[in-house]
């Protein structure tokens, strides 16, 4: 329907049925007006999977849904590093849903892994924006390419689940824009879904259902959203104020509740109807926009999902340590080892858990091989060690020739709806781990976790598999990469600190009471640990394989640009092993001279690629201004200071291989605005404003100084004492010796420095 007639629709409704149109009927459906033709539209949880509700609704996933698929977490899908992978995911996604009449599936969740510690880590992608912004973007396009919407969420700074109904996002300008921000920017921007979520937290003092200044002027007004935000549900604090800040509908309903609020402000003057106009044509534009593309002839096939969620989970998981034990052989007497392999964990609770039709766990997946043996080693519900179950899992790691423990964190560790006290693994299974690596070298462990844990024994493992949460077919995947069916290719879209007090976030995460302060700022996740030069556990982007991959010929097309150009780069990649697989190749941009403080490096650009043995592929990116910015709250834009920066190609953000060097020039120079306080080496910036100086203050003065300051910096320890004594003194230096100058004097020199670019 266009845009005119849905105008022409609104026009005839009732003030109360629009009204009535800005919340939900129900737990899961926008409102219909049957009279004009106005269908009821369902929206239904997600990201990774469809949680489809009729009856005896509720968002926290404690009530049954429909039989579905479940696919791999977030946390997993990301470590894929593969937008092909995401499209053809949100393919089925979408699919699912046009089978089942959903109109909007609610998802992704591209909120910033601020600290392990998230409750709802698991659902999110990354540390890194970019990351963040990719791989929701490449879902979005998938899911919407079946004519479903998405609702990327939670917009903006919610990343706790502690106090989330009323806690407040401290963040600065810069850091929201380069960090919290940019998670959302590109995705928005380039894929465009149909709906965006807001989150329940206020951001700098305002509830983010109430903020103007984020769904309107910059969602709307800069990145160019045309379709509709609703509310994280329960979300809502006050109806008219929200309506007026930008958000559309209100879920759920509030049994007609706000709708009266809102029916009551426009008759008394305090709420313009052409803002509940708005509000309904974008809601409408999203309805008609799914109702006139329904593919009723859609199928949900949920065992070819079932594969199809097995495909997707065989790059999510992420090989960290490999000392020659992977991949085992089928020759060999391998011990599975852990409740896990039985009983897999797979994905977390809350809103996201899905009422998956089967479950594939590793035992299973492996239930035709002679040479596999299982110890279940620990139960999660006696929350202890069991003697009786350790002693059998150990005495089958001394039978066997390789051990694999299956371990991780139990449901009860993370899930939506609270955040996680430690990021250590229960006491029983790091036991267990120890106990099986005391009596067999060959001992690899399988991580089923949602977000990083702490791994004690981690030099006393061969290896050391990252299973994620990777969706109901996890065994069969896992079997894959363990038994070298196929080449682990994922990486770690999280920096593993070797402990929770290393993170970054650790001093101020959870906040006190209601206020959350980010006093971390931009270094979030590897850009704090690279700067810090810290030891890791495992680095953000590493990931080993089955093969080798050798790096060459790293060029640029241009080795000095203006930040208005783009720079084109090119490096080879060459698989040198003996299986076929497939490679991450990671840019990052590092600014060599920065005056603003910066992260040593950051990732720009990254790219999949497939190999057979032998074979060599050449990868390309383009790089734009904002590979080379930073966000300068001094113009509330992005900005490039000229000088040289480094184009990084790593393996990973400690593994850099190949590095070349480009000059950038900018075209925008920076306000500057002078005052009697600005310092001597400042103004020696500007030569122009440097020549003033000397010129003004030259009569009894030596390069800025009258005679007492001369006298002092001759009696200075050093010269770098006296250099320092210049550079950082201010204007109105010369005041404070008693010479003849002034402080008009020195406002008459400011007066003409501030006029040069007048």
């Amino acid at each position: 329907m266009t845009a005119d007639k849905i105008r022409e629709l609104v026009a005839q409704m009732t003030l109360e049925e629009k009204a009535a149109m800005c919340s939900g009927a129900d737990f899961w459906h926008t409102e219909a007006v049957e009279r004009l033709g106005i269908p009821a539209s369902m929206v239904s949880d997600g990201p990774h999977g469809l949680r489809k509700q009729d009856q005896e609704a509720d968002h926290l996933g404690v009530n049954d849904s429909i039989k579905a698929v479940c696919f791999p977490a977030g946390c997993g899908t990301a470590a894929s590093f593969n937008r092909d992978l995401l499209r053809m995911m949100g393919e089925t996604l979408g699919n699912e849903c046009q089978a089942e009449g959903v109109s909007v599936i609610l998802g992704p969740a591209v909120n910033i892994k601020r600290s392990p510690l998230c409750g709802r880590n698991f659902e999110y992608y990354s540390e890194d924006p970019l990351v963040a912004s990719e791989i929701a973007g490449a879902l979005i396009q998938g899911v919407q390419s079946k004519n479903v919407g998405t609702s990327i969420k939670h917009f903006l700074a919610n990343n706790q689940e502690t106090r989330r109904l009323s806690s407040d996002s401290r963040v600065d300008e810069r850091t929201l824009h380069e960090i919290y921000l940019a998670a959302f920017e590109g995705a928005v921007k380039k894929a465009k879904p149909w709906t965006v979520m807001c989150s329940y937290n206020k951001i700098n003092g305002t509830y983010a259902a109430q903020n103007h200044q984020y769904l309107t002027e910059t969602l709307r007004e800069q990145w160019g959203f045309d379709g509709y935000v609703m509310s994280d549900w329960g979300a809502v604090n006050n109806r008219v104020e929200d309506l007026k800040a930008g958000l559309d509908l209100e879920m759920p309903s509030s049994l007609g509740a706000n709708d009266k609020l809102i029916v009551g402000a426009v008759l008394s003057g305090e709420l313009d109807e052409s803002v509940v106009n708005a509000a309904v044509e974008h809601i409408l534009n999203i309805v008609f926009r799914y109702e006139e593309n329904r593919d009723k002839n859609a199928v949900f096939d949920k065992d070819k999902d079932h594969e199809t969620a097995r495909k997707v989970a065989e790059e999510t998981i992420v090989l960290l340590k490999n000392e020659d034990v992977l991949p085992l052989s089928e020759k060999q007497k391998v011990a599975f080892i852990g409740q896990y392999a039985k009983v897999p964990r797979y994905q977390g609770g809350g809103s996201s858990h899905i009422n998956s039709h089967k479950i594939t766990s590793a035992l299973e997946a492996a239930s035709g091989m002679d040479n596999v043996i299982y110890a279940q080693g620990f139960d999660d519900a006696q929350d202890k060690t069991d003697e009786k179950l350790l002693a059998e899992a150990v005495e089958a790691a001394r039978s066997a020739q390789v051990a694999v423990v299956f371990a991780g964190l139990p449901d009860k560790y993370e899930s939506e709806g609270f955040d996680r006290k430690h990021m250590a693994m229960p006491d029983y299974q790091n036991e267990l781990i120890e106990k099986i690596a005391a009596v067999q070298p060959n001992t690899v462990v399988v991580l089923h976790n949602g977000s990083p844990v702490e791994m004690p024994w981690a030099d006393r493992v061969k290896g050391i598999v990252e299973a994620y949460l990777g969706g109901q077919a996890v065994g069969g995947a896992i079997c894959d990469i363990l038994f070298g069916r196929v080449n682990p290719s994922a990486k770690l879209p999280e920096t593993f600190p070797i402990k929770l007090e290393d993170n970054p976030s650790y001093l101020s995460y959870i906040g006190e009471g209601d206020m959350v302060e980010y006093r971390e700022g931009i270094f979030v996740g590897y850009r704090y640990y690279d700067k810090k030069k810290m030891d890791v556990l495992f680095p953000f982007g590493h990931g080993l394989s089955y093969t080798t991959f050798e790096y060459s010929n790293l060029t640029v097309d241009k080795e000095k640009l203006k930040d208005t150009d783009t720079l084109r780069v090119t490096v080879d990649v060459t698989n040198t092993g003996t299986m076929a697989g497939k490679e991450v190749v990671q840019l990052y941009v590092a600014d060599k001279k920065s005056t603003v403080i910066r992260p040593v490096k950051e990732l720009r650009d990254f790219a999949k690629v497939e190999l057979k043995p032998g074979g060599t592929k050449t990868v390309t990116f383009t790089l734009d201004k904002r590979a080379f910015a930073y966000y300068s709250v001094k113009i509330h834009d992005w900005h490039v200071e000229t000088g040289e920066f480094d184009i990084l190609i790593g393996k990973s953000s400690r593994d850099i291989v190949l590095t070349k060097t480009v000059t950038v020039e900018s075209t925008v120079k920076l306000p500057f605005v002078y005052t009697t306080d600005t310092t001597m080496g400042d103004v020696r910036k500007d030569p122009r404003a440097w020549k003033i100086v000397q010129e003004s203050l030259a009569m009894g003065m030596i390069g800025g100084q009258d005679d007492s300051q001369s006298e002092a910096a001759s009696e200075a320890i050093s010269d770098e004492m006296a250099d320092a004594g210049i550079e950082y003194s201010p204007l109105r230096g010369p005041v404070s010796f008693g010479g003849h100058v002034t402080m008009a004097d020195i406002q008459a020199i400011v007066d003409k420095l501030n006029a040069l670019d007048d």
